[in-house]
């Protein structure tokens, strides 16, 4: 948004200086981006006297010129053709940068006739186009600054120019008044009074409006216009054409501009149809699909089915809020007017920018929020200008519809503001904040104004309060302790459990990585996602269009970028939320981690080997200690797709994964890109269940001072059996006087098969024996062991080795 410093002052009476109506912007979330003086550029040049003008001897169009300046009389050689005795010039000497030309200026030769310096045009100087004769002026003293000159001579042309930064929050700010109505809320001024006289009409309007029912309801609620015979339109007046040019826009014609105004100085984007190209009434509508409008732009669109249009009789006349048609704009030839001034909804404006790819100053303001009150009051203001500056008759007013009821109100409680702001402000002075900026107060209930949809809470009362207080006065306080003594848990059990997953699988050596919670449809479907449920509407890129269903497809994609650049040696892991649709509920956390290449560095020590599905069993058992899982657990092969069947498990209590470890299956790493074999575990956080005695303490150690005793058993089992359900079989010979239980042998291939027959194999067993209470008898061993050997033979099927 920019505006100029005199046209703030047209709504605000104040004597604050640039700098302080600056900070105070800024302070009011009204951010200042750039300050641009337009007469810096020239501030090193003076007014000059021309003492004699003689033709130059060598040029017909040159004179050589006596000039008096600061430092005496100079010869200068100009070729204006109104360069002549007695006139005040606007000099720049040997050294001065002329922005026009982009020319430093240095003594020189013109023709053999030596020149120190230039008298300047506009146009050198930046100030217009007007290049056909140097600046006169008709007052002024030797040596006096030009940029004084002006700013008392023609003070719009050293009009500072303000640029602030609008939020979406604040479509209010993006008219001068807006800002305006801030500041002196602020206390920087007082806000002057808009005077809305209504223009009386001197006959019908020969065009009339209507709004199809479907678009009244949603689209477009009022419309309104009316017609203005017999204007002569041509250039604007100097100081509109000056505001115009300072923010940026270009001076197309007096109609033209006063929409333009109106625009920036009361956020009330307007529009002008040439009343003569219009055929019958005007019609807002939408759009069937197919018509094609060529735009004020000179591009042509073609309209989509349900984008809203403004047409007449024959054809469509303009794409509504955004922008108008070629073929009804308005010319110096235009004598008779049709001026609107409607409200359109603001989703369906900015559809149809953003698929038509339009960016307008009426698109940017009503897809934000245009006041609905001010349609008819904006009418009336830009109808008396048009008057003024184009002459002409006014019709009576046409229109269809009625203001949208946008009224809401909330209660104002003064103690908000210290409970979510912690300032202190006086009930009165709340009160006296709201109403002026314009919020109407009846009791404990403030009504928001028209121009501000962003109000939608007693929240946002507390910030416009403090807003205007300025939130540089608050003061940073130390928090009250409630209640003395050790204060309640903070972190969630979930929360913890995240926290040392993370914390034991960096201590193990891996590297945390943190990626995208967003895939590709490819690899999504890899991991068993990939559906409907959660493919993203609107995507940032071909390459993030669903949710994640495991983090393992980021770790693998990170770990072949690693590859690529020569890192071959891995361990990733990340902790994270993966998705089974889009829904509460469907979303999990996981702790996920990944080993690729080798167990340790190259040594003379062949302590180097590739990593195993042990690796990540080992860390899997860790981290679900560190969680808090019980010691006995169950492994089963059931595992997914994406790991290979015969070298990974799952681990569990009795149906509830805790998780998952072993080798990525080849044709998953192949379509990954990742040189394998890689071994990975995942842990599902929120399964691992909570330690059954919650307290805040440690258990107590529990150590037996009496002798272990360890045992060996040997077992003749068939080869497809599982070496874990033998150890599953022991442990549950007596839970209380077992305490291990490791393989720590298993005899298997021909020469087995050769010894105890075709098919077999042989696991070893090692038993310890912990004692609680007393010292174990050989006949206490005995039983224990009859048990073991009872329990495993009865699982297994087989036999013990003799």
């Amino acid at each position: 948004m920019k505006f100029t410093l005199s046209w703030l002052k047209d709504h605000l009476d104040t004597s604050a200086t640039l700098e302080e109506i600056s900070e105070a912007l800024t302070d009011l979330g009204l951010e200042v981006e750039e300050i641009a003086n337009p007469l810096a550029k020239i501030s090193a040049f003076t007014l000059a006297k021309i003492l004699e003008a003689e033709k130059h001897p060598d040029a017909d169009k040159l004179r050589v010129c006596k000039v008096e300046t600061l430092e005496g009389v100079k010869q200068i050689v100009c070729g204006a053709p109104n360069a002549r005795a007695g006139i005040t010039v606007v000099l720049a000497r040997p050294g001065d940068y002329v922005p026009g030309i982009d020319v430093t200026l240095g003594v020189g030769k013109i023709r053999g006739v030596e020149s120190q310096g230039m008298m300047c045009s506009e146009r050198e100087l930046m100030l217009s186009d007007e290049h056909n004769g140097i600046i006169e002026l008709d007052s002024g003293t030797v040596g006096e600054r030009f940029v004084d000159w002006l700013a008392d001579n023609r003070p719009a042309l050293a009009d500072p120019m303000i640029e602030i930064k609008i939020t979406p929050n604040r479509p209010d700010a993006l008219g001068v008044r807006g800002v305006a109505r801030d500041l002196a809320a602020r206390g920087l001024g007082v806000l002057k009074p808009l005077e809305v006289a209504a223009v009386p009409g001197g006959f019908p309007s020969p065009i009339g409006v209507k709004i199809d029912a479907d678009l009244k309801a949603k689209g477009c609620p009022h419309f309104a216009g009316r017609v203005i015979r017999g204007v002569k339109n041509g250039a604007s007046p100097d100081w509109l054409q000056a505001r115009l040019k300072a923010i940026g826009l270009r001076p197309i014609n007096a109609l033209v501009d006063v929409t333009n105004y109106f625009t920036y100085d009361l956020n009330r984007p307007l529009h002008v149809f040439d009343a003569a190209k219009v055929k019958g009434d005007l019609r807002i509508h939408a759009a069937t699909g197919g018509e094609t409008l060529l735009a004020l732009d000179g591009k042509t669109y073609t309209l989509a089915a349900g984008m809203m249009a403004i047409s007449d009789d024959t054809q469509v006349e303009s794409l509504a809020g955004i922008m108008g048609g070629e073929a009804s704009g308005c010319t110096e030839e235009t004598v008779d007017v049709f001026l609107e001034s409607a409200w359109w909804e603001p989703i369906m404006v900015a559809a149809t920018g953003r698929a038509l790819k339009i960016n307008s100053d009426a698109r940017y303001r009503f897809e934000r929020g245009v006041d609905p009150n001010f349609s008819l009051p904006g009418l009336e203001l830009a109808t008396q200008m048009i008057l003024d500056l184009c002459g002409g008759e006014a019709s009576d007013v046409v229109q269809d519809g009625a203001p949208k009821d946008v009224s809401r109100a909330y209660r104002l409680d003064p103690a908000r503001l210290i409970s979510l702001v912690g300032m202190e402000i006086p009930e009165a002075t709340q009160r006296q904040t709201l109403e002026a900026l314009g919020f109407t107060l009846n009791g404990d209930m403030a009504t928001p104004p028209t121009w501000r949809p962003d109000v939608l809470g007693e929240a946002d009362l507390v910030e416009e309060v403090a807003r205007i207080a300025s939130l540089t006065k608050l003061q940073g306080k130390p928090l009250t302790r409630a209640v003395a003594g050790v204060p309640r848990p903070i972190l969630t059990t979930l929360q913890v459990k995240e926290r040392a997953a993370r914390r034991t699988l960096a201590a193990l050596g891996y590297n945390e990585c943190v990626t995208y919670s967003f895939i590709d449809g490819q690899d999504a479907a890899l991991f068993g996602g990939g559906t409907d449920a959660v493919r993203i509407e609107n995507p940032i890129s071909s390459e993030m269009t669903h949710l994640r269903p495991d983090l393992l497809p980021g770790l693998l994609r990170a770990a072949a970028r690693n590859q690529a650049r020569g890192f071959m040696d891995l361990g990733l892991f990340e902790v994270g939320p993966v998705f089974s649709g889009g829904e509460p509920g469907e979303q999990a956390l996981m702790a996920t981690a990944l080993l690729v290449g080798a167990s340790a560095a190259r040594d003379p020590f062949a302590s180097r080997r590739p990593v195993d599905v042990y690796d990540v069993k080992a860390d899997a058992e860790a981290v679900l200690a560190a969680l808090g899982a019980p010691a006995r657990m169950q492994v089963s092969r059931k595992v997914a797709a994406w790991f290979h069947p015969g070298r990974s498990g799952v681990i569990g209590l009795g149906p509830n994964m805790l998780a998952t470890f072993g080798e990525i299956h080849p044709k998953v790493l192949a379509q990954m890109g990742v040189k394998g074999p890689a071994m990975a575990l995942t842990i599902a956080v929120a399964n691992v269940p909570d330690p059954k005695v919650k307290t805040p303490t440690r258990p107590a150690l529990g150590l037996s001072d009496l002798q272990a005793v360890e045992r060996d058993f040997a077992f003749v089992v068939d080869a497809r059996v599982e070496a874990l359900t033998a150890v599953n079989a022991a442990l549950g010979a007596d839970k209380v006087l077992i305490e291990k239980v490791a393989v720590f042998d298993q005899f298997t291939g021909e020469k087995a098969e050769a010894q105890m027959g075709a098919g077999k194999k042989s696991i070893a067993l090692s038993v310890r024996l912990q004692p609680r209470d007393k010292t174990l008898t050989d006949a206490d061993i005995e039983a224990v062991s009859a048990k073991i050997i009872e329990k495993v033979t009865k699982a297994t099927g087989g036999t013990l080795r003799k």
